[in-house]
């Protein structure tokens, strides 16, 4: 029995995918863009997904080390979550520029 030839799926112009994620625009503009309509809920679920999925246990130890670190707990959260550290009371520099950017 022959096997049916592989048509091959259209791929987007390779300058057009380098450096871009997929994600939502980041420009101010409706969260959608032109023709991105999709992507923007795609990212919303996976962004929603992330926050429901945290065990409470975690997210009680967590809301008492941003506490004693004087953040809030989303501060502490998206630390984690954007860059990966787990601040500490020696990060002194780092969480003096969250509490500078909260204050705008």
């Amino acid at each position: 029995m022959k096997r049916p030839i592989a048509v091959p799926r259209p791929v987007a112009p390779r300058s057009s995918l380098l450096g871009h994620n997929g994600g939502p625009p980041l420009d101010g503009s409706r969260p959608w863009n032109e023709g991105h309509f999709g992507s923007y809920f795609g990212w919303r679920a996976a962004h929603d997904a992330v926050w429901k999925s945290i065990p409470p246990a975690i997210a009680l130890r967590r809301a008492r080390k941003a506490a004693a670190l004087g953040l809030t707990y989303v501060e502490y959260t998206i630390e984690i979550l954007d860059r990966g550290r787990y601040l500490q009371a020696g990060d002194t520099q780092r969480i003096a520029e969250i509490i500078a950017a909260r204050r705008g």
